[in-house]
């Protein structure tokens, strides 16, 4: 499957106003989506409700959330299933709105294919930035569209999981689930 383009924004700060929204739920617990002017501008995933709308509120200060579970009916069965199945294609439009060096992480993170890790080091690397490893990490911690862009491919050098915003739990089910889907073993 090719590597997922993004409608790549400036930065996060210039969305205002309205921020529809609408909660759903998938095997990794709730998720809640949220349109941008132009797509899929966050995807967060948690086990509270109220938590998830903190934090889309703590990322987009300037906007209104509403919940507008009519806005997204079309899409919540989509993004749940992609949940369930990240290797599968989402058709939705997305919106990552961040810094170029935040995107062009972005960027590598969905050429990464599912079933396949890469170390922080190997991502910066291939990016040109063997010195910025820690800045590449930030990037991937800057991540809004969880599972989406697939952060969840990125781990340690000595392999292990950590620092995965939506739990190091989640993050080992989901490069497990990928890894059966490839037919790989642990």
């Amino acid at each position: 499957m090719p590597a997922l383009k993004l409608h790549l924004q400036p930065s996060a700060s210039r969305h205002t106003g309205p921020l529809p929204y609408a909660y759903g739920q998938c095997a990794l617990g709730y998720f809640l989506a949220a349109r941008g002017r132009t797509g899929l501008l966050a995807l967060l995933i948690g086990d509270e409700q109220s938590a998830l709308l903190t934090e889309l509120r703590q990322y987009f200060p300037q906007t209104q959330p509403r919940e507008s579970a009519d806005d997204f009916s079309d899409a919540l069965p989509r993004i749940a299933a992609h949940l369930d199945a990240p290797w599968a294609p989402l058709a939705l439009d997305l919106e990552a709105a961040g810094t170029p060096l935040q995107q062009r992480v972005w960027q590598a993170l969905c050429a990464i294919p599912a079933g396949e890790t890469r170390s922080y080091t190997q991502l910066a690397d291939s990016l040109g930035l063997t010195s910025a490893v820690r800045a590449v990490a930030n990037a991937c911690a800057a991540n809004r569209l969880a599972v989406v862009v697939p952060c969840h491919r990125v781990l340690r050098n000595d392999g292990s999981i950590t620092g995965y915003r939506w739990g190091p739990a989640r993050k080992a089910v989901l490069l497990e689930r990928e890894r059966q889907a490839r037919g790989q073993q642990p």
